[in-house]
Parts: structure tokens; C-alpha cells; sequence
């Protein structure tokens, strides 16, 4: 990704012990911050890049009630300051692993620090899912970008292709439309998925296309992305065509990666909840885009911050 948060969060000093400890600053570990605090408990929130996670990376967000249409970073903003001003502690750091304890629980980050709770919050969410095409890793960076808000602005007035069918790839390909020349939705299926709120957007712009029924079996370039090898499903033939840069948008992985297998989770990876969110291991909970769930949103991830941390109030404190 091209995009760098560069230094926007500076590291504050954190204590060796939390009531909770949320692993995860997007809406989902904020709102469980909030609600630790508001049933009398101190928690922690370690995040990887900036207070409200991947919402810094969308446009607009349009379904959060309360608010009709709201840039991603300024809401996100808003979340962040909320839970600053109830007395959340951040801290910016990546996890690399939790070890579990019956009464005690401990999370270890890159930066050295080791921090002993009682109650664990997930809240990692998932990331882009790449293609899985040829030469996709090569340009990584160089022409492919997995966030159009991110790295848009490399792309004003040329010819991007947008890859998927889905709310994300609609939303994506709006705001791109903004800035490229041309934008280009390839999509597998005969149709997309998206709702028809947007679909009834991106077809209504004149430097929006589509190519129904494709799949991008290839990238090609030399030292930046050229070129786009393309099969037409029902023709069954390949051709090339150029493009300035291509967004990848079909779906998302869990970022589950340094729990290792010590959680039950669903076949694609994600994590396994009761109605209170909490995993198979007590006093550990899941909540978000993390775990395993039909539908992934803000207002969502809200709810479920809001339930695990009510609930290990009443249950463990």
C-alpha cells in the first residue's frame, strides 16, 4: 500500500496491568472500551496504525445512524476522542501473541512490552484478500493497492481497474471515479453483488465501466503495473489490456494470525462466538469483523464491543 500514517500517534506510557486489555482500536475495541470504563473497569486499547482502524480508510460512511454521510477518518476521529475522553489508554503496537492463564492473561507486543489482564478483547478485524494471481506480490505497491482512499490520488486522470463485485468494490470505484480518467470494474459473475443503492451510482458515470464474467489472471509490467491479463469466462479465451493501476476488492481474511490455533474458529478462519461474544476460552471475547458473523459494518462491531464488555464486567469483575 502506498499510503504511510507516518508519525500521527506517538506512544504514551502504559502500565504493566489492565483490568481489559483490547486488542484492536477500530469501532469494535473502541466501543468495548467505552463500556469497561463506563462499569468501572481500566482498559487498554493497542492499535497498529491510528484510533478507528480501517474507517480511516474509507471514504464515506453513509449507514451509521446519527450521521447521513461522514468521511471515514472524521468519524473515526470522533470515536477516538470519545474514548480518550473516558479515560481509554492506547497504545500503538502490534500484538504478537497472548498467552492464556486461568486467572491471569498476557499479551506481548513488538515493542517489548508484556502486559498482564484478566480479561482479553479481539477486536483485529480482517484484512484486504488478495487475488492470488500472477505477478500480484511483484506489484504490490507499484500499481496494485488493496485501499482506493489510500492511494487514489496516485492514479488522477488515468486508467484504473477496480476488481470485484461487492459493496466495498462499488464504494471503492465511486470515489475513484473522482479522480482517474477511466475506472473499470471487472468482476467474475454475471452481475454484481453490491447493493443497488450503488450499482444505480457507479452506472449512472460516464468514465465508469464494467466487464462482466472476467477474472484477472495475471499482472504485467517492468518496474510499475502495465498491463492486466484478463479472461473472458464466456468466450474462455485470455487477452491483455493496459491500465495505469488496479484495486482489489473481493473480500476479506481475518487477521487472527498470532493467536496461532488456540481459538476455535469457523472454515475461512473466523473466530467462533457465543451471543456474548465470548470464545471457547473464558474471559477471552471476539467482536467485529474478526469473528464469525453475517454482517460486517460499523454499527455491527459497535454492538459487539458494547455486549463482550458489559458482559466481562458482570462476569469477571
Amino acid at each position: 500500500m502506498f499510503f504511510d500514517m507516518g508519525t500521527a500517534n506517538k506512544k504514551q506510557e502504559i502500565k504493566d496491568n489492565y483490568d481489559i486489555v483490547i486488542i484492536g482500536g477500530g469501532p469494535a475495541g473502541i466501543s468495548a472500551g467505552i463500556y469497561a470504563v463506563q462499569g468501572g473497569l481500566k482498559p487498554l486499547i493497542i492499535e497498529k496504525t491510528v484510533e478507528g482502524g480501517q474507517m480511516n480508510f474509507t471514504e464515506l460512511v453513509e449507514n451509521y445512524p446519527g450521521f447521513k454521510s461522514i468521511e471515514g477518518s472524521e468519524i473515526a476521529e470522533k470515536f477516538g476522542d470519545h474514548a480518550k475522553h473516558y479515560g481509554v489508554d492506547f497504545h500503538f503496537s502490534t500484538v504478537t501473541k497472548i498467552v492464556n492463564n486461568e486467572e491471569n492473561k498476557i499479551v506481548k507486543t513488538d515493542d517489548g512490552k508484556v502486559i498482564n489482564t484478566k480479561v482479553i478483547i479481539i477486536a483485529t478485524g480482517a484484512n484486504p484478500k488478495p487475488l492470488g494471481a500472477e505477478g500480484e506480490k511483484d506489484f504490490f505497491g507499484k500499481g496494485i493497492s488493496y485501499c482506493a482512499s489510500c492511494d487514489g490520488h496516485f492514479f488522477k486522470d488515468q486508467k484504473v481497474a477496480v476488481i470485484g463485485g461487492g459493496n466495498t468494490a462499488l464504494e471503492e470505484s465511486l470515489y475513484l471515479a473522482k479522480i482517474a480518467k477511466e475506472v473499470v470494474i471487472i468482476h467474475r459473475r454475471d452481475k454484481l453483488r453490491a447493493d443497488k443503492l450503488y450499482q444505480d451510482r457507479a452506472m449512472a458515470l460516464d468514465n465508469v465501466t464494467f466487464k462482466f464474467d472476467s477474472e484477472v489472471v495475471a499482472f504485467k509490467g517492468d518496474k510499475k503495473l502495465k498491463t492486466l491479463s484478463i479472461k473472458d469466462k464466456k468466450e474462455n479465451k485470455v487477452y491483455d489490456e493496459d491500465f495505469d493501476g488496479a484495486f482489489a476488492f473481493i473480500g476479506h481474511v481475518p487477521a487472527t494470525g498470532f493467536l496461532g490455533d488456540m481459538l476455535k474458529t469457523d472454515s475461512r478462519g473466523y473466530i467462533e462466538t457465543d451471543q456474548n461474544m465470548e470464545t471457547n476460552l473464558k474471559g477471552i471475547y471476539a467482536v467485529g469483523d474478526v469473528r464469525n458473523t453475517i454482517l460486517r459494518q460499523v454499527v455491527t462491531a459497535v454492538a459487539d464491543g458494547a455486549i463482550a464488555a458489559s458482559h466481562a464486567v458482570r462476569e469477571y469483575f
